[in-house]
């Protein structure tokens, strides 16, 4: 995770505002619009900071831009540090015959995505024993191939099954800035997505997608690193 500083400790949200009203750019801001604007990747505050000579405030920058944008046809979003610009959601309607055609997830990859996005760390073995029933190894390569889903490590148990989770394409693709952005237990029941009467002891964990290893992960082989989840049988998990 990033432990930048958030940008309201560096700019004041009124600052930002009034020069988001006044429709006027700052040198430092041009610089960041046009870096971030002509990048065909999110650009994150370091990689900014390198191609921008000076000591320049990137903080105020982007957060002016923020603001500027805001009621524009795109938008500056970030997620992760990682600094993109986005269409205005309530103008997506209209540009639907540009958008590609994506191919839809089927159930068990929508509820295995999920089950790795709020318990990661997680083995394929811990993702069937959540879920009830088996996962097909097709499930977890499909995942693997959107780029939402990564390898981390692999388990120090019986088989050192491979573990599983997200990625900074997920978050950029669901509009998340961070994991913990992920809907909680309330937010859940309030869109109807569980029973109301779920069980007292029932609670969702609290998501952490941090890149570090647990106690509990050894780190891939580097041969491992470009592979899919076929792997995991050769490790011996069925």
């Amino acid at each position: 995770m990033s432990e930048t500083p958030d940008l309201l400790d560096t700019v004041s949200q009124d600052e930002a505002l009034e020069v988001a009203d006044a429709g006027e750019l700052l040198e430092t801001d041009r610089m960041v619009e046009a870096l971030i604007f002509a990048s065909a990747e999110p650009l994150s505050f370091t990689e900014l900071s390198k191609r921008i000579p000076g000591d320049r405030d990137i903080r105020g920058a982007l957060n002016r831009l923020r603001a500027f944008y805001r009621k524009r046809g795109v938008q500056l979003r970030s997620s992760e540090d990682r600094w993109s610009f986005r269409t205005a959601e309530d103008l997506s309607f209209i540009l639907h015959r540009e958008a590609v055609e994506q191919r839809r997830l089927s159930r068990a990859a929508l509820e295995t995505l999920a089950i790795i996005a709020f318990h990661q760390p997680v083995t394929r073995a811990e993702i069937e024993d959540i879920r009830g029933v088996s996962t097909s190894k097709g499930t977890l390569d499909v995942l693997l191939e959107t780029g939402w889903v990564r390898m981390r490590g692999r388990r120090r148990t019986p088989g050192r099954p491979v573990t599983y989770g997200t990625t900074f394409d997920f978050l950029d693709h669901f509009g998340l800035e961070t994991i913990k952005d992920l809907p909680g237990l309330e937010e859940l029941k309030g869109a109807g997505l569980l029973d109301s009467a779920i069980p007292a002891s029932f609670h969702v964990p609290a998501p952490d997608d941090s890149i570090d290893l647990t106690e509990d992960e050894d780190p891939l082989d580097e041969s491992e690193m470009f592979a899919t989840g076929a792997l995991e049988e050769d490790a011996g998990e069925k």
